[in-house]
């Protein structure tokens, strides 16, 4: 058997790791239901953009919800290029090797392909510590992101994935069958359990119009251009639209130029105070519920291909960060540039396709991987076999 310590309480102990808005927004509920469990004891790690004031603090949010944080690794540094996102990754393997000697988990949980995740997983290898991946078997060519993700999928040993098309990828770096599991979307599953707000109670807090875009960019960091003539061409898009349109910003995650694309919206909405706003974090809540009430989801943000279809609304999806997922009836994908990108807004906002969407399905599923997921981490069994991984040929 794997070597660990046992829990006062005699339970397995399920460390999950999270470092921004977004990934939480999707564990919150399966974090839930593992605290409840009577076999399975939660441990948190916070680390990454949730301990970041320029990002909004938002390990303040899991702690609201009822959560205690086990353990916070201060991995980010100011700055965001090439050389300061390494480094960060650096201090994070540094951090997590302290913090996972610490609390020695059964099993680390971990979803998606941030560098935040890539130094969790290393640590995690080296102290020998099982890795239960979500959301692996995904692409995303247009950011580094990509290989990270397929860099974890071979650093871990229990695999919940959204799709059998996603199965099928996983297999092929080699995994394990029996270890890879079809699980659905988990994005599904939290928009299921959220009782979202109404327009009117959203429009309490956040600045609303008569027909709303939800506007979120991030770097598409293997672009051929750079992240700020991409951005331009994408502000210059939505400046040539009705003027009844209003935009809704949420900023970028910690990537490489991040800060560069919040500077430029900060600049729009300068220019356009009475139809534009920006939100460090909406917080799942009100993101979701934006998202339900918007005319269209704009930009390049995984979440406009894994929760908005759920929800039924359109999205664009610009450029090549998002290229390789499962592309629901409900997108419309466009080229970076100004005129693309104005046509296919005004495509996904038209009436004749908002009425196919209502018809489209979420190729992830329907619900349930929650509760899949649970059962399957207090049902392994933690052979010595597990973490010995023999590359799987097909």
């Amino acid at each position: 058997m794997v070597n660990r310590s046992i829990s006062e309480s005699g339970k397995r102990k399920i460390c999950v790791v999270t470092g921004t808005r977004a990934e939480y927004g999707l564990l919150r509920y399966l974090m839930e239901e593992i605290d409840q469990s009577a076999n399975l004891e939660l441990q948190v790690i916070a680390t990454g953009m949730h301990l970041s004031p320029e990002f909004g603090l938002t390990y303040r949010a899991i702690e609201n919800d009822g959560f205690k944080i086990d353990r916070k690794v201060e991995m980010l540094l100011s700055s965001d290029s090439a050389v300061g996102i390494a480094k960060a990754t650096g201090l994070g393997m540094i951090g997590f090797a302290d913090a996972l000697d610490q609390l020695r988990p059964d099993i680390l949980v971990v979803l998606g392909d941030r560098f935040e995740i890539l130094a969790a997983v290393t640590a995690a290898l080296f102290a020998k510590i099982p890795v239960a991946h979500l959301h692996g078997g995904e692409t995303t060519e247009g950011a580094y992101d990509e290989g990270i993700r397929h860099a974890i999928t071979k650093m871990s040993h229990l695999h919940f994935v959204a799709a059998e098309d996603y199965r099928r990828r996983v297999l092929q770096l080699g995994e394990n069958p029996e270890n890879v599991h079809v699980v659905g979307g988990l994005g599904v599953d939290a928009i299921q359990r959220t009782a979202l707000l109404t327009k009117p109670e959203l429009a309490k807090t956040i600045s609303l119009g008569e027909r709303n875009l939800l506007v979120t960019y991030h770097p598409e960091t293997l672009g051929e251009s750079t992240s700020q003539v991409q951005m331009q061409m994408f502000l210059e898009a939505l400046r040539q639209l009705d003027d009844d349109i209003h935009f809704l910003f949420t900023y970028p995650n910690a990537d490489s130029d991040g800060r560069a694309i919040i500077n430029m919206i900060d600049e729009f909405i300068l220019e356009y105070p009475d139809r534009a706003s920006a939100h460090q974090t909406l917080g799942q809540l009100r993101y979701w519920s934006a998202m339900k009430i918007a005319d269209a989801v704009i930009g390049n943000s995984s979440s406009g291909l894994l929760e908005a279809p759920t929800l039924y609304t359109p999205t664009v999806d610009i450029g090549n960060r998002q290229r390789g997922r499962l592309r629901p009836k409900s997108v419309v994908h466009t080229d970076c540039n100004t005129q693309d990108i104005r046509e296919a807004i005004q495509k996904a906002i038209s009436e004749a396709f908002r009425e196919t969407v209502l018809t489209s399905a979420n190729p992830l599923g329907s619900g349930g991987a929650t509760r899949k997921i649970v059962d399957c981490l207090a049902k392994q069994e933690l052979k010595t076999e597990l973490l010995q991984k023999r590359f799987y040929s097909i």
